[in-house]
């Protein structure tokens, strides 16, 4: 069965400021054909590449990361935002429109022997994708495949991730920002 995922996607003009249409994934995920099928179609473009661990970056991210996890057999990580996660982490900042920011994994929830694949809902500036591969690597995984359910190619945060060595995947685009 095939749904037209992109027309379960909301846009929302001048949100969450003016000249800003918000590509709002609620809609999408409230669909319970159209969310499978998401989660189903991330996983499959990710089958026979050997991932042994999703990590989903907060918060939408683990809406979707985890449904591939599943979907694929394998665990999930969460890549929270710094103070969030109990017991010992490792972090990276990275630069925000004005400041930085922090995120995390626990310090024990991938090594050297994963092969992780990165899953968020949206592909936008890159920022924080490139910092979690970053983050993850440091740990000595592979990360050479993420996975998004929307590209926002304008912006050009796939091609700074594609330049990081990373294949990106994702299941629409929208032009614009």
């Amino acid at each position: 069965m095939f749904t037209d995922l992109k027309a379960l996607v909301r846009s929302i003009p001048d949100y969450p400021k003016p000249g800003i249409i918000f590509r709002d994934i609620t809609s999408l995920i409230e669909d319970s054909a159209g969310f499978s099928e998401s989660c189903e179609r991330l996983a499959a473009a990710h089958r026979g590449k050997d991932i042994t661990k999703v990590a989903g970056i907060e918060a939408r991210g683990f809406i979707f990361g985890a449904g591939v996890a599943i979907a694929l057999g394998v665990g999930f990580v969460p890549v929270r935002k710094a103070g969030k996660l109990p017991g010992e982490t490792i972090g990276q900042n990275y630069a925000l429109e004005y400041g930085v920011d922090t995120i995390e994994i626990h310090a024990d929830a991938v090594d050297g022997d994963d092969n992780v694949l990165l899953i968020d809902d949206l592909i936008a500036t890159g920022g924080t994708a490139i910092a979690a591969v970053s983050l993850l690597r440091r740990t000595g995984a592979k990360v050479e495949h993420t996975g998004f359910v929307i590209d926002l190619p304008d912006i050009g945060g796939a091609e700074k991730l594609r330049a990081h060595g990373v294949a990106v995947e994702a299941l629409m685009t929208f032009e614009g920002h």
